[in-house]
């Protein structure tokens, strides 16, 4: 190594561990990708319960009825997220013992509140427009403080996970246009973009790697 590349060197470890003390660089980009697949098939079973409904192939003309399909659907939507959770979790684990990093520690618990925050807000406010029967306001809620929450957590992982955010707001502000195409705009925002910026982020870090 000559002398004038020395300093440069220098200098890239030491952005390294400014980056490794101050945000999560473990994230994965296989992460995205499963989320987004596991999304997917929450969105096909989704749209299997609707159709029975629309179709009139279910029993749902009263109550009671109406009130089953609603609860299947917030079980689908509750699976799906454990399901996109666990995979998540695993390949960033991954990711992290191949980088020789910590997956917990102060930054990470930084990202976990910053991320949790605008979950939890945006949560108590989707269950009291269920309890007040205004259901159409859920997928564009979802997709709003989900991405408020990116946006928000950005600051303490990859930058480009705010894109991700960005994308997130976006579908959510013209699905309050659209109110009857909650699971299409749903489907494109957890499915879609996250298997387009699991793609782009693995090929951006992790495929020199592999």
């Amino acid at each position: 190594m000559s002398d004038k590349q020395q300093p440069l060197q220098d200098l890239h470890h030491i952005k390294q561990m400014m980056e490794r003390s101050s945000r999560f660089i473990s994230l994965s980009g296989l992460s995205g990708v499963s989320a987004g697949l596991c999304a997917l098939c929450g969105a096909w079973f989704a749209s299997k319960e609707i159709n029975c409904w629309l179709e009139g192939d279910c029993e749902l003309n009263n109550l009671l009825g109406k009130l089953k399909l609603i609860n299947n659907l917030v079980w689908i939507a509750v699976i799906t997220f454990i399901a996109a959770f666990i995979s998540a979790f695993i390949f960033t684990y991954i990711r992290s013992k191949k980088n020789n990093t910590p997956i917990w520690g102060n930054t990470t618990l930084r990202l976990f509140w910053n991320t949790l925050i605008p979950l939890l807000a945006g949560g108590a406010f989707l269950w009291r427009m269920m309890q007040l029967g205004q259901y159409e306001f859920v997928a564009p809620g979802c997709l709003l403080f989900y991405g408020l929450a990116l946006v928000n957590a950005s600051k303490y992982t990859l930058g480009e996970i705010r894109f991700l955010g960005y994308g997130q707001l976006m579908l959510g502000v013209m699905n309050l246009w659209y109110l009857g195409y909650g699971l299409y705009f749903w489907t494109i925002g957890f499915s879609f973009l996250h298997i387009i910026y699991g793609v782009i982020m693995w090929w951006k870090y992790e495929k020199a790697s592999t």
